[in-house]
């Protein structure tokens, strides 16, 4: 297997200089030691403002909700957790027994956060331009693949849109039911338009995303009326 420098280049084309910091962002709390806390935070915010400028020069037509929209697209969990995979940064994480039997190396959570931490490190170890010119690598192909704004509204924004534009009440949203245990618990909320006799279902791990999960089933609904 590469070294944690070698595979760094190669994935990412940057030569690191301090190799405490390569390792502090390679290493999970697991595993005990300096681990990667600080440098995800850093990066978090790195990686936000680099592809906050990328959008902003890429969509000028886009007002300030679309950009957001946008931009969240491109750092998602998923997003970035898709990316690390790409780049096999799982193989190069330093992880305690417990994550490794459990396969922490290819949990979603774990790799897009060790990714934000490597944006942390590399700019702490050459700067903000260094870092940029990374994200921008990454990133830049990714822009012109990117749905439209619209498409990128999450269905309850959507389908109050949708409903304002026939000149329509809002939807009513209402719990039906919650169970599981306070850690793990289970919703299924009913979204109802009175107004065109439409209601549906959504479930979900927590009310907002049972809400959406309604709310898409009724968009649906309302696409075929």
């Amino acid at each position: 297997m590469k070294t944690p420098a070698v595979w760094l280049r190669d994935a990412l084309g940057y030569e690191c200089r301090d190799l405490r910091l390569l390792e502090a962002a390679l290493t999970h709390r697991s595993a005990g030691g300096a681990h990667n806390e600080r440098l995800e935070y850093l990066g978090d915010a790195v990686l936000n403002c680099v592809v906050a400028m990328m959008v902003f020069r890429e969509f000028a037509a886009a007002d300030e909700g679309d950009l957001s929209r946008l931009r969240a697209s491109l750092v998602s969990g998923e997003s970035l957790a898709v990316i690390a995979a790409e780049i096999h940064l799982g193989q190069q994480l330093r992880l305690g027994s417990g994550e490794l039997k459990s396969g922490g190396f290819r949990r979603k959570s774990i790799l897009a956060d060790a990714l934000e931490a490597l944006f942390g490190a590399i700019y702490l170890d050459g700067g903000f331009e260094a870092a940029e010119q990374v994200i921008q690598r990454i990133f830049t192909p990714r822009l012109g693949q990117l749905p439209s704004a619209s498409e990128l509204k999450d269905p309850k924004t959507r389908l109050q849109e949708a409903l304002q534009a026939k000149g329509l009440p809002l939807p009513v949203y209402q719990v039906e039911s919650v169970s599981g245990e306070a850690h793990d618990q289970h919703f299924v909320v009913s979204c109802t338009v009175a107004s065109l006799d439409l209601k549906a279902q959504g479930e979900g791990a927590s009310r907002r995303r049972a809400e959406q999960a309604a709310a898409s089933v009724v968009l649906s609904a309302l696409s075929k009326a």
